[in-house]
């Protein structure tokens, strides 16, 4: 405790050391609730605003974004801090580059945009585990987003570092920073726990002072407004193009009868998913609800005005029915591009809007087409001495992604078969307890892979001693709804025949930490043979090097024929490729990572099977394949009765033949997912 008041003490000073170097003069913003609108410096105030993620736009395009956003006319930004991003390891915070909050603020206020703030702690925002830091499930009975003690106390810890710096930025303070939200969204949780809004209240209140204009956001129900709103914070609501504008804000005044209306996520698009089609959203019917709002004298944020990239390991997920992680690009068809450039939704957006002189957007692509041949480096398992540096842990059972500290990546779980398979053998996952994929080799041959609620079992053959490899990939922790507590790794056992594996080597990946030491670029001569051409099946590296031409335009790298994996230029992870499944088929390379004067490497880890052409495109533009969706919940509904079907026919053989019944089951279960995806996968192609 004492601790903890020293801390608060000490940011306090600092705050009131750099408030002075920001010009504060008579500002004021507040809420008038009786006439129904915010006011800034005692004046009616409206704002349009936009949301834009720091985190998920290169720092030196953080300028560019905000300037066309201003030239688009809004006059606020609306902008997420994800606490994962700034405090990854516990207690080690990082504010500098492309995590300088600050300087993202202060470009903002340059440009003359105010700032909607959004710092959670928990923010959604289709980001890993919702911008929770995955050290927290270290604690295995942590209750995530409660009152719960661990929780708050590490909450109030991040807050303390965070909030702190954010006072000088607030608007009354010389800031441009007029509201700021607590929690995000939260009657969509289960815990509906009011005493830990109350205690974020009582922080916010304490770090940022009593004058300083808090909200919530929540859905457009009444459990989610009741759950989510509170006394002291002013309740604001979501809703996008299909919902009745006036229905919507009845609500919002059921909750708070006085005040400003205000929409604090106007969906100008949406999510994807692999797997899915690829969202869009009418640009006539954006501006036209837009425009329908703002003669209400509504204050609306569109949510997203620039997606950007989950670069890395960032990307989120969600779990309803199934497991379903989200894709490399957050281009959300946005009004600005994933790569910043104006669309027709911004031009009729700002064609409502009219508050700006209509200053014309300059594209920003040429016309690129580079193709280029990688090659072969090896297999992950030949590669331990590189990418695990710290060795293997050796446990008799498997331990998690979080047990091991190793949060986000890969981590490769090694055994022996405990006896001959001559023949095909079922490796089953009999608890669902691979998260998320799990790709299988014995001896260095690639058996096949494991994933999570989908493909549950898997044949394998070998013979006694042989080494078994299992390379499992974290696919992005869920960000919404009660299963954010999303451990990775092997959370249960594996069973090979009648046999439990155990007496495992666990070994640790720093795959980012190797290459953007430069491997394999630097070790291409003394670490491995030279290069092969042939690809592989299974884990593989590969690698390349593209010339400079004296250009650095942003591009989009298409792997074309390759399955799925992830890629590095110049030792920055660009994040996963999926092409085999969609609905994304390039990656976004922003420009400025590519050197003008130096070769560019490019290492790739296939993780199925590479083309037999091993060759990569340089692009110009992305692609995101758009296709029909199901939406006749009758058509998902008779699907599913057909698989539900199969999976009693399977479960009455298994019992009749008197198998053992748990492989039944756990084959049936992944025959009944496989053949509802098939069924909608074909029902898919051919609309």
């Amino acid at each position: 405790m004492a601790a903890g008041v020293l801390l608060f003490v000490a940011v306090n000073l600092a705050c009131l050391s750099v408030s002075g170097n920001l010009a504060s003069g008579e500002r004021s913003f507040s809420i008038d609730y009786k006439n129904n609108y915010f006011l800034k410096d005692g004046k009616p105030f409206q704002y349009i605003s936009g949301s834009i993620h720091y985190s998920r736009i290169p720092r030196y395009y953080w300028k560019d974004r905000l300037v066309k956003m201003y030239m688009a006319g809004l006059n606020a930004i609306q902008v997420y801090v994800p606490w994962n991003f700034h405090e990854a390891v516990q207690g080690v915070h990082n504010f500098t580059g492309g995590q300088d909050l600050e300087h993202f603020l202060d470009l903002a206020n340059q440009t003359g945009l105010l700032v909607i703030l959004r710092p959670g702690p928990y923010i959604c925002a289709e980001w890993e585990m919702g911008g929770l830091p995955a050290w927290l499930l270290q604690k295995p009975n942590i209750i995530l987003r409660s009152a719960d003690a661990d929780y708050v106390e590490a909450v109030s810890n991040w807050l303390a570092v965070l909030l702190p710096k954010m006072k000088p930025w607030l608007y009354i303070n010389g800031g441009n920073i007029i509201t700021v939200q607590v929690e995000n969204e939260y009657g969509s949780y289960f815990a509906c726990d009011y005493n830990y809004m109350r205690h974020l209240r009582t922080l916010f209140h304490l770090f940022l002072g009593e004058d300083t204009v808090l909200f919530t956001t929540d859905g457009n129900t009444d459990k989610e407004m009741t759950c989510g709103t509170l006394e002291g914070l002013y309740a604001t609501v979501d809703f996008g193009t299909d919902t009745n504008i006036t229905k919507a804000f009845n609500r919002q005044r059921r909750f708070e009868p006085r005040g400003p209306l205000v929409n604090s996520e106007f969906y100008t698009g949406w999510l994807d998913h692999w797997g899915d089609q690829h969202a869009v959203v009418d640009a006539q019917k954006v501006s036209r609800v837009l425009g329908e709002m703002l003669a209400m004298g509504a204050n609306v944020n569109m949510y997203m005005f620039e997606g950007g990239t989950n670069f890395g390991y960032w990307n989120g997920a969600d779990h309803d029915t199934k497991f379903r992680s989200v894709v490399t690009s957050y281009d959300y068809d946005a009004p600005l591009s994933e790569a910043g450039d104006p669309t027709e939704k911004l031009l009729a957006i700002r064609d409502v809007i009219k508050q700006v002189p209509l200053i014309e957007l300059p594209p920003t692509k040429v016309d690129i087409l580079i193709t280029f041949t990688l090659f072969q480096v090896g297999n992950i398992s030949s590669l331990l001495n590189t990418l695990s540096t710290v060795g293997p842990v050796k446990s008799q059972y498997p331990l998690t992604f979080e047990e091991m500290k190793q949060f986000y990546g890969y981590m490769l779980y090694r055994t022996t078969l405990p006896r001959d398979l001559s023949e095909p053998t079922p490796l089953i996952s009999p608890l669902n307890g691979v998260h998320d994929r799990a790709y299988v080799s014995v001896n260095g041959v690639f058996q096949g892979l494991l994933e999570r609620d989908t493909m549950l079992v898997i044949n394998v053959t070998g013979q006694q001693g042989d080494t078994v490899d299992i390379l499992v990939e974290n696919m992005g922790r869920v960000n919404f709804g009660s299963k954010i507590n999303d451990y990775k790794g092997l959370l249960s056992n594996l069973i090979l025949g009648k046999d439990v594996l155990t007496d495992w080597k666990i070994y640790p990946l720093d795959i980012d930490g190797a290459i953007a030491g430069g491997w394999p670029h630097s070790d291409s001569q003394k670490s491995f043979p030279a290069p092969q051409k042939d690809p592989s099946v299974g884990p593989v590296f590969y690698m390349g090097t593209l010339q400079p031409n004296g250009l650095a335009w942003d591009t989009f790298l298409k792997l074309n024929e390759w399955t799925k994996g992830q890629v590095w230029i110049n030792g920055v992870n660009l994040g996963r490729y999926w092409p085999a499944r969609g609905p994304q088929l390039t990656l976004y390379i922003p420009g400025p990572l590519l050197s003008t004067t130096l070769p560019n490497n490019i290492t790739v880890l296939e993780l199925e099977g590479a083309p037999a052409h091993l060759r990569v495109l340089f692009m110009d533009r992305p692609q995101l394949i758009v296709e029909h969706s199901l939406t006749s919940v009758a058509e998902r509904t008779a699907i599913y009765s057909v698989s539900f079907f199969y999976c009693i026919l399977f479960f009455f053989v298994a019992d009749t033949v008197n198998k053992l019944y748990i492989y039944y089951v756990m084959f049936s279960y992944s025959i009944c997912i496989q053949l509802s995806e098939i069924i909608c996968h074909n029902k898919l192609l051919k609309m």
